[in-house]
């Protein structure tokens, strides 16, 4: 499928931002048609099956081949994840605390 026979989606991104700088970015992936594709909840625990376990473990192998990124903390829900990733040469300055941090309160939820 060519680009252009994708259908068009209006971007979230802010206007003012260069998102080329190095920084620290809060990343959501969503399933198609929000499908439970990564596992379920059970006794109020994600349970990851093989495509949730491949997500979780290809987040984990991304530093490892990408040098110029760290992966910090991350979920995999059902049907979505959330992560964040740092990016730039000069990372060990953003790990101390120096980036500016969201005003968001979120949980992680344990796997099995």
């Amino acid at each position: 499928m060519a680009p252009r026979d994708f259908p068009y989606r209006r971007s979230i991104r802010l206007q003012g931002p260069d998102y080329s700088r190095a920084g620290a970015y809060f990343v959501t992936m969503c399933t198609q048609g929000r499908k439970c594709l990564f596992g379920g909840i059970e006794s109020d625990a994600m349970v990851l099956n093989e495509f949730g376990c491949a997500v979780r473990d290809e987040w984990l192998r991304t530093a490892e081949i990408r040098t110029e990124i760290q992966m910090g903390e991350f979920v995999v829900m059902p049907n979505h994840f959330h992560g964040i990733v740092v990016i730039g040469a000069d990372i060990s300055g953003i790990r101390r605390g120096t980036a500016r941090r969201a005003p968001t309160e979120w949980h992680v939820i344990p796997y099995i």
